[in-house]
């Protein structure tokens, strides 16, 4: 069996994870717009912690955490490994690693889809933000991991 390993990403690797994020079927037809242009850049990984998940030194998925507010900020996971627990670990290594931090809460503002992951995983719906055309033309769950004596799950 192929290990799963999480690092910190590398800011060389940026163009690698704009590439996966890109590449994600979560982010077609309605949803493709918040993603129009965007790009992970070596700056972004240098500034914020970044996860990433490799199988095989193929990058599989990654998460990147904003510290000042602490908001999980991307999560993304290759098509071809989805339901192999990647979300889950990455999110698990994300919020150990705030926690170790000291932060005690992580807000995310999550792809509709994504909710009930959020939730299996621990997260809290607070509210939802509005839409905010013309990139996002959608509502956004919100949500938070309550850290310190309430843990997240662990993958299955």
């Amino acid at each position: 069996m192929e290990t799963i390993r999480i690092d910190r990403a590398a800011p060389e690797q940026a163009a690698v994870l704009t590439t996966l994020m890109h590449a994600s079927s979560a982010y077609r037809g309605e949803y493709a717009s918040i993603l129009d242009g965007y790009a992970v850049t070596a700056d972004y990984v240098r500034a914020h912690p970044v996860f990433v998940a490799t199988k095989t030194d193929r990058v599989i998925g990654f998460a990147a955490l904003l510290v000042d507010e602490p908001e999980l900020d991307l999560l993304f996971v290759a098509d071809d490994t989805q339901s192999l627990g990647v979300g889950a670990r990455l999110v698990t290594h994300l919020l150990g690693h705030a926690s170790g931090l000291g932060i005690t809460r992580v807000r995310v503002v999550s792809h509709p889809p994504a909710l009930a992951f959020y939730e299996r995983m621990g997260a809290r719906r607070v509210g939802t933000r509005p839409p905010v055309p013309p990139k996002i033309t959608w509502e956004r769950p919100e949500l938070v991991f309550e850290l310190g004596e309430t843990r997240p799950a662990e993958p299955r």
